[in-house]
């Protein structure tokens, strides 16, 4: 046990319904057994990721991966350098600060882009008319539930839009992001340090605190704060959509945009790339109402390790494949047709399960708080939506859904996930083990995920727990793992 404990501590609700500005829906109160559970959860037991040192070598050691790989992509044609010898590990050093130096430095265009970007998705988070989703019970605000604006599908178009005006007009060429690439991802990192540790501040400061260890810097890393909002928009939910995978899609555009411009023609690789990342950014907001009934929403505090990684770490590391290409002639990573049908089939089969399995959780959640409304938003795949699934009520009051995806896997859309993952290094073939990074960092992530996971659920469920895990076998291959 580490570290001072911070229990449950309830938040002040006002007569008007209005918490700490939150915007409040209904109390869903689980049973008594439910509610100690969840006061066991809400405290800080022990630590993770190796404790304070262990997060303090995460916070250092990521950015310096980040440039690292990008440099060997760049300029040393997509090899993992090193030093040649002990006496070259210090010429070594200085020849990577030089090209941080002069192609990552965090220059005024740079700040403008980035800025820019994340202003103007504020303002369309904040004036565009959205549908409101109730979340789960927040077992600090006295198991109120939360209200959340989903209007990122109307957002992601505007932007696209936007984008595609500012590139035909010539005020803001889309080739420009992959060409600035170094700078905007030290940009991106600056920001992602900065708002952890003001958030952090800020929320110490105003009381709000939760589930705290007493480590600084452990505190800074896993966040203080659970729902911070700026007017109706959730920023932890608003951050997960709107920065990263807008950013991620924008920059396999930019690729495709720069082979046109160079070679007359988009690779087929290169287009599946920006198929991928449509796919992705499409789906987080056609299914935004989703997002309130996830771990994300519900647990997982604002810190430095939802905060550094949405403003740097997926848009900068997630599409290694697409600096690769954009930087390499096509006949380095041109395939047969056949390989093109199983690359994209893989794809699409991935994302099928993927899109679908989180559909179904998330919509049964919401049947089983009876807030469940059908959106039309492009595309609603069939069996997205479980008609009389079977399920274990447990004592806590929650049900554990067994039907669907659900019954062959206790994660499936983790496998479509990691899938989709892999295919995203697969599309530059041999040429350089770095696009991989993506898929083999995923899996990691995926792995120490679940294992908190599960151990939260044996926690909260106890012997329903174990009766889950006596009908949904496997963990997440089904027959395999």
């Amino acid at each position: 046990m580490a570290g001072a404990e911070q229990g449950l501590r309830q938040r002040p609700v006002g007569s008007n319904g209005n918490t700490n500005n939150l915007q409040v829906g209904r109390v869903v109160v689980p049973t008594a057994e439910g509610q100690k559970k969840d006061r066991e959860l809400d405290k800080h037991v022990e630590y993770e990721f190796g404790g304070p040192w262990g997060v303090l070598a995460i916070m250092t050691g990521f950015p310096i991966l980040m440039y690292y790989l990008w440099i060997c992509l760049i300029f040393y044609d997509g090899a993992l350098v090193h030093p040649t010898s002990v006496d070259d590990i210090q010429p070594f050093l200085w020849r990577m600060w030089e090209h941080i130096r002069v192609d990552a430095s965090p220059n005024a265009y740079a700040w403008k882009v980035y800025t820019g970007l994340i202003l103007y998705q504020l303002f369309l988070a904040l004036v565009i008319p959205g549908y409101m989703q109730e979340g789960l019970p927040v077992p600090s605000l006295n198991y109120r539930t939360l209200m959340y604006k989903c209007n990122a599908i109307s957002c992601i178009y505007v932007t696209m839009i936007t984008a595609a005006v500012l590139h035909y007009t010539e005020v803001f060429r889309l080739t420009e992001i992959i060409d600035n690439f170094g700078h905007l991802m030290t940009v991106s990192m600056i920001y992602g340090v900065g708002v952890s540790f003001f958030m952090y501040f800020l929320t110490v400061a105003t009381g709000n605190q939760i589930r705290m260890s007493g480590n600084f810097i452990y505190d800074v890393f896993m966040g203080a704060c659970l729902n911070p909002r700026i007017g109706p928009v959730d920023l932890k939910m608003w951050l997960e959509v709107r920065i990263p995978w807008v950013i991620v899609f924008f920059m396999s555009v930019s690729g495709a945009c720069k082979q046109y411009e160079t070679y007359g023609y988009v690779t087929p690789n290169m287009a599946f790339m920006c198929l991928a990342t449509w796919l992705y950014l499409n789906a987080c907001g056609k299914g935004e109402e989703c997002i309130p009934q996830t771990w994300d929403m519900f647990h997982e505090k604002w810190g430095f390790l939802v905060i550094f990684w949405n403003f740097a770490g997926v848009p900068f590391s997630y599409i290694y494949s697409v600096v690769y290409m954009a930087s390499h002639d096509p006949s380095k990573y041109r395939f047969s047709t056949v390989t093109y049908v199983v690359l994209y089939s893989t794809l699409l089969t991935a994302y099928f399960i993927w899109d679908t399995s989180m559909s179904q959780k998330s919509r049964f959640k919401m049947q089983s708080q009876g807030i469940m409304t059908y959106r039309k938003t492009f595309p609603q795949l069939p069996w997205g939506t479980l008609k009389n699934p079977t399920f274990i009520q447990t004592a806590h009051g929650n049900r554990l859904l067994t039907d669907g995806w659900w019954r062959y896997s206790r994660k499936p859309n983790y496998v479509a996930d990691w899938v989709m993952s892999l295919t995203w290094g697969l599309c530059q073939g041999t040429c350089s083990a770095i696009p991989y990074f993506y898929s083999v960092f995923f899996i990691a992530v995926l792995i120490h995920r679940c294992g908190r996971d599960f151990e939260r659920c044996a926690i909260k469920y106890g012997k329903d727990w174990e009766k889950y895990c006596s009908i949904v076998k496997y963990k997440f291959i089904p027959g395999i793992y």
